[in-house]
Parts: C-alpha cells; structure tokens; sequence
C-alpha cells in the first residue's frame, strides 16, 4: 500500500480500549507481578528491563492497551514479511480451521503436498538440481533435521564449519555451530561445536581492500587449512575432510545483517566442492523475499546442497519450518521413513497459510517492489549517516537493512550504550511526527551488539519509510544528546 497512511489511519480506528489510564496501568502493573512470578525468564523477554505488554496490530505497527501506535521495524525478526493481520493469509488460516484444523503427522493432506511441491519444483528452476522437502514447527528444529541428514550423507561425520558472527538456534545441536560461547556456556562441554570462520564483514575488516578483495581475502584464509593435513582439517592420502558441511546464512542476521561481497559466495563455494563439504544455507531470517528473492542465496550465483527455512514461511501465524535438499541426500532410500519425526511436523494450519504465501509470492512482482523500497529506504538511512556522527555505517539489501552505531568522536568505536537507549527511547511513544506520536520497535544485532537491524514490513508504505526515516532521525538526535 503506497497510498500515504493507510495503515497508520486504519490503526487509529482500532478500539484497543476505552478504560481510564488509571484502570490500564493497574491492569499492566497486575500482569507484570504475574509474569515475573510464574513464567520463565529464560527466554529473550527480560533482555530489556522493562518489558513491553502489547495488544492489538496491524501492517506495521504494534498497538498498546492504550492505543500507543509503534511503528515496527524488525517485524518479529522478519517473521511477519507480509504486515501484520495480513488479510489474505489470515483468511487462508481461517479457511483451513473451518476444514481441516488437526491431522496427525503419520499422514497425508492436500496443502502439505502441494506446498512441498511448489518449493521443490521451485528451487529446480533456480539451481538445477531436484530435491525433496521435509517439514518441522521452528527454525533451530529444522536445522536439527538439516544436521541429522548431513550426518547420515557423510557416514556419521559430525564436526561442521560456520561463521563467526552466526546464529542457526539454541537447540543444543545449533548451538553447537551457532559462534555465541554464551549460548552454550552454562550447558556443559560441546565436543562437536563447529570451527567457526571469519564472515567477511568489510566495515570491520583490515583497511586499505576493496568489499571485493576482502572477500577473496577471506576464502584463500578459508582455503588454507586444505593446505596440508597439519592444519587440522583434511587427509590429502585419501582426499578426504573430517568436516561435513559448512552452515552459512547468506546476509548474517543476530550478526548484525552483514551483507558479503558479492564475489565471496561463488570462489567458497569452489572450495568446499574441491573437498566434499556440503553447503547448508539457513534461510529462515532472509528467506520469503527480505533481501528481494525468495532465498538470499539466489543473489550470490551459488548452487545449495540444503536450503533451511522458516519465519515467514507463514508470516507469523502458525508455526512452520521446513529443509529443502537434493535428491541424492534426502531420497527415501538413504532417509527413509522415521529418520527424523516431530508430532506437528505438517501441521495443516502451517502448511495452508504457507501455500497461500507461496502463490501471493508468485503472483505479485516482490522483486521488483522489494528492491525498489530497499533502495527509497537506503537512500534515507545513508542521509541519516550524513547527519549524524555515531551513524557509523548503513548497509542493506532489499528491505534487509542496517545501522552501525558507533562513539561519535570517530564513528567507528561500537557503541552498544547507545543502542541499547535507543530501543528503550523508542518504547516511550513520545516521537511526534505530524501532530501525532509514535513509538519504534528496533532491534539489537551485531559482533558488539551496537547494530540496529531493519527487517520492516516488505508491504510498508513509501510514506511510512519517511516515517520511519524521520522517526530515526529524531531518536538519534535525543541519544546523542543524552
């Protein structure tokens, strides 16, 4: 919707509630004890020290009980590529509820085949190669099918590369070769944690190369190791590496949405096929149109052995997940039935709002519209940089965005305070646009945690990309003074 507020004028007319101030406050007062006597503080919640209660949504913006617009600029981690309370795909999850809700995993129905089918055939197109598609409930979970089918393709191997800088979950199997020592620091020994890579991220790297020679820099760093077998990695007697696959998001997302130069991908990828290692492409933060394809690969020109997806598979709604693998490592004679197994692994209300994501992706031009928006919003975060010293640098592709906020006396130095002030300012509601005020959700990336990642609403207005531009530009101007 590109017609001005839209959405922003919809949200007004929603009717969170007509209680006095007063009776909200106590209301969230008595939910807050509740929760912080009885639910869980293991989850990601208590990473701010307020958290935030909120009550309604719609396209872009999360409402409060008190009927606070916030406009929303990581959209549940791009889970919610296609705006909240999308209602094409909330009226295909009404649909299925009223057909067929609940059927058991061990058998068949129409939305998981056809959806299965229309990836495959899909990814045959654009790589060449056919392949299967099995299905889970959530990311870490599908990669923990992609670990078990890259053992079993590589007789039992189970040592794996990734990046420093990567995130594929916080089951005990990701965290294994996701790079974060804290996620796995209180669970005792990882015996099988991936030998972690250094990403090419060019903004940090050592000066004086192009984003094109760093990053041939970084695979003949990678390329090393097959040198020779004191390095650790590989038997040049029998041509053979101790390392099964290596785990790569195409644009880091917890990492901070770092975006590789274009020629890394390709010379990588010669390397790992000289040597017999799989590439296993987790898709499930940038998957479903965020950087202007449907998986970030396709921008890369780089042939997959695994594709892992999941978020916005359903755009939220429903649970979903899934592994995309070829033929010769997924077939049923080499991963036959019961090799990996989850009771809602199919689960119809997933798999029907899925199908009906898919076919909205091919009938509408989500290239073309995605690029074009990432670039208006580009543009605007590099006026941003312009104006503002501790923008120390943005970067994007499609609507997967990023801003480096760094210590204003040289716009370099990781400035994690301030980051962490503007999530926090931005929860207030106070920003006034227009006559009206408005609060920011962001989030929190990056090796230093002093990255603003954008993942917004691929359906957002151009006007609410001003908004979100002038929003910005405020909150870095009162942090900066702060």
């Amino acid at each position: 919707m590109d017609d001005g507020f839209t959405l922003l004028d919809r949200a007004e007319q929603v009717d969170i509630s007509s209680a006095p101030a007063a009776t909200l406050a106590e209301e969230e007062a008595r939910l807050l004890a509740l929760e912080a006597q009885y639910c869980s503080h293991g989850d990601t919640v208590h990473y701010t020290q307020f958290p935030k209660i909120f009550s309604g949504c719609e396209g872009s913006f999360m409402l409060d009980a008190a009927g606070n617009r916030f406009l929303d600029l990581q959209m549940w981690y791009s889970a919610v590529n296609f705006g909240y309370a999308n209602p094409r795909l909330n009226t295909a999850l009404k649909r299925q509820i009223d057909t067929l809700p609940q059927v058991a995993s061990q058998y068949l129905h129409r939305e998981k085949i056809e959806l299965a089918a229309m990836i495959a055939q899909d990814a045959q197109r654009k790589f060449g190669a056919k392949g299967r598609v099995h299905f889970n409930v959530g990311g870490a979970q599908a990669v923990e099918d992609s670990l078990k089918l890259v053992r079993n393709a590589k007789k039992g191997k189970s040592l794996m590369f990734a990046f420093e800088g990567g995130y594929h979950g916080r089951t005990l199997g990701a965290s294994a070769i996701t790079s974060s020592y804290r996620y796995r620091r209180r669970f005792g020994h990882f015996g099988e944690r991936a030998h972690f890579i250094p990403f090419p991220y060019h903004f940090r790297g050592p000066k004086g190369m192009s984003k094109e020679e760093y990053g041939h820099h970084c695979v003949q760093q990678f390329a090393r190791l097959f040198e020779s077998e004191y390095n650790g990695v590989w038997d040049p007697k029998v041509g053979e590496a101790e390392y099964a696959a290596f785990y790569v998001e195409p644009l880091q997302g917890t990492g901070g949405y770092v975006i590789p130069p274009p020629n890394f991908f390709s010379e990588l990828k010669k390397v790992l096929d000289q040597h017999g290692i799989l590439l296993v492409v987790d898709e499930i933060q940038m998957g479903f149109y965020r950087t202007g394809k449907l998986w970030s690969i396709e921008h890369f020109g780089v042939q997959p052995d695994v594709i892992v997806f999941g978020k916005a598979v359903t755009n939220g709604l429903n649970p979903l997940s899934g592994i995309w693998a070829k033929e010769e490592l997924i077939n049923p004679t080499v991963f036959p039935p019961g090799s990996t197994h989850s009771t809602f692994n199919a689960n119809p209300l997933g798999t029907a709002v899925a199908l009906e994501a898919m076919k909205m992706m091919q009938e509408e031009d989500y290239e073309t519209m995605v690029m074009a928006k990432g670039k208006y919003f580009l543009d605007g975060l590099q006026g941003l940089k312009r104006r503002h010293r501790i923008v120390g640098e943005v970067d994007g592709l499609g609507m997967a965005l990023r801003i480096e906020i760094c210590e204003p006396h040289d716009s370099f130095t990781p400035s994690k305070r301030l980051v962490d002030l503007m999530c926090d300012e931005g929860m207030k509601a106070d920003l006034e646009v227009g006559g009206k005020r408005y609060g920011l959700v962001l989030d929190i990336g990056g090796y230093y945690k002093n990255v603003i990642t954008l993942a917004p609403a691929l359906t957002m207005s151009y006007a609410e990309i001003d908004l979100a531009i002038e929003l910005l530009d405020q909150l870095f101007a009162r942090v900066a003074g702060a």
